[in-house]
């Protein structure tokens, strides 16, 4: 039987099909190629945040993916406006120690970064744009720059040499260029992350320098800082309380309810408090929430609060020590004072027979003389409250004693045409003390308020239970007390700068709240932001069940 001979023309067509399978299985294992180095050097150079061991992982990668001898990294440097060799494997000379700086815009790299583009030059000592002139002993015979890119911009440029002749083709150019890339956002990736742990030790050695205990919580409640005056002031150990829940912390019941509160307050603002050890010692401390960015006109959550207190019992020793120096001046004073007052009731007898000039001056003398018997007044009122004299405890229901201080406070209301409003539940439970010192202090509060409100403006007061105490509070919409000025407010004679000048008064009402509230076993309180009013509080625990 005679052998089938193939057709020419099947032949020829079988042939072709066979080359174009074979051309396109190079071109699919060149791509594979391709995409498994990138993949590589991706893998590699994602290992590590750090700086320098991604410079060095990311040269590896390079020459193990491309034939030649030697790479560079340099990185742009925005503040020095320099191009600067960061890194270098294969080379020579040593271009790193002493790095090799280019300035922005000049030379092959300056082309490179203006153009965004790959430069491929065969000798680059005879390149013209060459303006480091040690870089010619290289010797280099074929060289490559790939510009590096991270979020949107050229950061660097990665550099690939040969020492022999070598014709980069097209499959490495785009190899090169998606390297580039993936060792750009790691280093942009690794350099933010030095910073961030540069300023991170930076921040952490000046909380732990600071002479101010610290403790800071995240907006879940949990203590995420506190530094080392805070464990030696509080006789805490920080390492068992970061990560705590601030309910389980071993804290100070007061300094615990100061971060409640502030947390609790939805108006954000500042909380000032203060409390007297078991050992004598008195700390001052102001809560402050934390915000990620600042935006006025949008209203946003705390990320946190940060909580600073103040050891301030030398500022205590030294203010009894003034205030037992006025108080001894004081009584010293009634009695010429009294005398003076009493001459110019003499006069003002006669007030129709003197000339209008007379009488002006007989004004002004008795508006004096009536600022300084406040003055007294205040700071005898101080003496008598603090020495607990004449003190009788007794229950106190809070509505009758607010109804009492509003009936007080009306006529300054109506005369400034601003708004009372009312939020006092109609039962609640009974504080025990002398109610008219409570009264006393709340009229302190609301003359506070009367004055710094806007006129026109609103008051509030309001009373709720917390816990085992009850809050009184008086909130106005007035201009509000700068944060660096509130932890200060309840001090005898402090009057707050920024405030001065919008109300006249002897510095002495809101340290007289302060002593009554003390004096009852509660404590005192302001939240305030500047331009959009305060709240002053009291709060007392509540009377026996007896």
């Amino acid at each position: 039987m005679a052998e089938q001979q193939p057709v020419p023309g099947i032949q020829k067509a079988d042939d072709s099909l066979a080359h174009r399978n074979k051309l396109l299985t190079q071109e699919i294992r060149r791509r594979v190629d391709q995409l498994s180095a990138i993949n590589t050097v991706a893998a590699a150079i994602s290992q590590s945040l750090d700086l320098e061991i991604t410079l060095q992982t990311a040269l590896d990668s390079v020459l193990g993916v491309i034939t030649v001898e030697a790479a560079g990294i340099s990185l742009i440097d925005e503040a020095a406006g320099e191009l600067v060799l960061r890194a270098q494997r294969g080379w020579k000379y040593d271009f790193v120690t002493n790095p090799m700086r280019i300035p922005l815009g000049r030379g092959m790299s300056g082309s490179v970064i203006e153009n965004d583009e790959v430069l491929i030059t065969a000798d680059p000592s005879a390149d013209p744009r060459l303006v480091v002139p040690e870089f010619a002993e290289e010797g280099v015979q074929a060289m490559v720059m790939v510009p590096m890119h991270a979020r949107g911009r050229v950061v660097g440029i990665l550099s690939v040499m040969s020492y022999q002749p070598y014709h980069f083709t097209d499959e490495e150019i785009t190899v090169l260029c998606a390297i580039a890339d993936q060792v750009g956002v790691a280093l942009d990736n690794a350099r933010l992350y030095e910073n961030t742990k540069e300023q991170t030790s930076r921040l952490g050695a000046v909380l732990n320098s600071s002479g101010d205990a610290i403790i800071a919580t995240n907006n879940w409640g949990h203590i995420s800082l506190i530094n080392a005056t805070a464990e030696s002031m509080l006789n805490i150990i920080a390492e068992e309380m970061v990560g705590q829940a601030l309910r389980d912390a071993p804290l100070h019941p007061r300094l615990r309810e100061g971060l409640r509160r502030a947390m609790s307050n939805e108006a954000g603002g500042n909380t000032v408090f203060e409390i007297t050890l078991e050992d004598g010692r008195f700390l001052s401390g102001i809560v402050s929430p934390v915000y990620a960015y600042q935006s006025p006109e949008s209203s946003q959550e705390a990320e946190g609060w940060v909580m600073v207190v103040r050891d301030v019992t030398h500022l205590r020793e030294a203010e009894q020590t003034r205030m037992d120096f006025i108080r001894a001046a004081a009584h010293d004073l009634r009695n010429p004072l009294s005398a003076a007052m009493g001459a110019l009731a003499i006069l003002d007898k006669d007030r129709e027979t003197m000339p209008d000039l007379h009488q002006e001056l007989v004004d002004i003398a008795r508006q004096s003389v009536d600022r300084m018997q406040d003055l007294i007044d205040g700071l005898l009122n101080l003496e008598r409250i603090e020495s607990g004299v004449g003190l009788q405890s007794r229950p106190v229901d809070v509505r009758d004693l607010v109804e009492r201080g509003v009936i007080d406070i009306q006529p300054s209301i109506q005369q400034r045409r601003q708004i009372l409003k009312l939020d006092v539940p109609d039962h609640l439970p009974l504080i025990q003390g002398d109610i008219h010192w409570l009264h006393h202090a709340l009229m302190n509060l609301l003359s506070n308020a009367n004055k710094y409100a806007l006129s026109g403006g609103t008051i509030t007061i309001r009373a709720y239970v917390e816990d085992d105490r009850l809050v009184l509070e008086v909130e106005d919409n007035g201009p509000g007390v700068l944060p660096g000025e509130q932890a200060r407010l309840f001090e005898r004679f402090y009057r707050a700068p920024s405030t001065e000048e919008k109300a006249r008064g002897s510095g002495l009402g809101l340290a007289i709240v302060k002593s009554v509230v003390e004096r009852h076993g509660g404590r005192v309180f302001v939240q305030s932001r500047v331009g959009q009013g305060s709240i002053f509080g009291m709060c007392f625990p509540l009377a026996d069940d007896e």
